[in-house]
C-alpha cells in the first residue's frame, strides 16, 4: 500500500483544541464584533453580580454549610487550611502578597486574557468564551443552591481574615457590603477563572514553556485557601464543573488541508 492509499490518523483531542481553525487560524466568519462582545461581557457581568446577591439574606443557612464542609473535608482527610495559613504567616511580605494577588488579579487576569485571546487567536475566543459562561452559571446557580460562608468567617477553623488583618481587604463588613456577595464561596471562580486562563493558554501558545501557565491556578488555589477566603472543596467543586464544560463544549474540529491528486507514474526510461 503506498502512502497516498493509507487512510488518515484521526486528530488527537488535543491537537483539536490546538487547531480548531485550520492551518492559518482562521475561523469561518472572523472573530466577534468587538462593540458586541463588549456589550455581551458586561450583560452577562451584571447578571452574575445581582444574581449573587440574591444569596445574601442567608446568612444562617450560609454558616450551617460552612460547618457542614469543615466537617466533610475533616472526614475525607483532606490537609488542614490552618497549616496552610501559618506557613504564610512566617512572612509579612508573602501576607501581604497573597491579599494583593487576592484582591487585583483575578479580574484583571481574565480580561487582558480574553483581549489576548481575541485579537491574537480569534479561532479560540468563541470557545473560551462559551466556557467561560458555562462555568460562570454553573458556579452561580451553586451560589445560590448552596450559600457558603467562607472560612475566614468560621470561627472553628482557626484562620484569621489576612486581609482585614494586614490588608489590602476587597470586602466590608458583611452586613453592610452591598456590592459583594461573601456568601457565596462556594465553588471559587478564582480558581476557575485561573484554570481557564493556563487552559487557553497551553492550548493556544506554540513555545514550549506554555505549561508554566499552570503555576497561575496552582497559586491561586495557594492564595485564596492561605488567606482563608475559601475551602479545599471550593477548589474542588469549581475544577470538577470545568472539566464538565470542557468536554461538553468542545473546540471546533481543524480544517485539515484536501489531499491533492495522486500524480501519475512517469514513464520509465530505458
Amino acid at each position: 500500500m503506498s502512502l497516498l492509499e493509507q487512510p488518515s490518523r484521526p486528530v488527537s483531542s488535543f491537537a483539536r483544541l490546538r487547531r480548531p481553525g485550520g492551518p492559518g487560524g482562521g475561523r469561518p466568519g472572523g472573530r466577534p464584533r468587538p462593540v458586541r462582545e463588549l456589550l455581551l461581557i458586561a450583560a452577562l457581568f451584571t447578571v452574575y453580580k445581582l444574581g449573587r446577591l440574591l444569596a445574601n439574606d442567608r446568612v444562617s443557612e450560609a454558616f450551617g454549610n460552612a460547618h457542614r464542609i469543615w466537617d466533610v473535608e475533616r472526614a475525607l482527610d483532606l490537609p488542614s487550611e490552618l497549616h496552610l495559613q501559618h506557613g504564610l504567616l512566617h512572612s509579612q511580605f508573602l501576607v501581604h502578597a497573597a491579599n494583593c494577588y487576592y484582591a487585583y488579579v483575578h479580574f484583571p487576569a481574565m480580561a487582558l486574557f480574553l483581549l489576548w485571546i481575541y485579537l491574537r487567536r480569534p479561532a479560540h475566543y468563541r470557545w473560551i468564551r462559551r466556557v467561560l459562561v458555562a462555568l460562570t452559571a454553573g458556579a452561580l446557580a451553586l451560589h445560590l443552591l448552596v450559600p457558603l460562608a467562607p472560612p475566614r468567617m468560621l470561627p472553628a477553623t482557626g484562620l484569621i481574615d489576612t486581609a482585614a488583618r494586614f490588608g489590602p481587604s476587597v470586602y466590608g463588613s458583611p452586613q453592610h457590603d452591598t456590592m459583594a456577595n461573601q456568601y457565596a464561596a462556594m465553588p471559587s471562580l478564582h480558581i476557575g477563572w485561573a484554570a481557564i486562563i493556563a487552559i487557553g493558554l497551553v492550548v493556544t501558545c506554540r513555545t514550549r514553556w506554555r505549561w508554566l501557565w499552570l503555576l497561575h491556578p496552582v497559586l491561586t488555589v495557594a492564595v485564596v485557601v492561605s488567606t482563608a477566603n475559601h475551602y479545599w472543596m471550593d477548589g474542588i467543586v469549581v475544577l470538577a464543573l470545568l472539566a464538565v464544560a470542557v468536554l461538553l463544549l468542545r473546540a471546533p474540529a481543524p480544517v485539515l488541508p484536501a489531499a491533492g491528486p495522486p500524480r501519475a507514474a512517469e514513464p520509465e526510461t530505458s
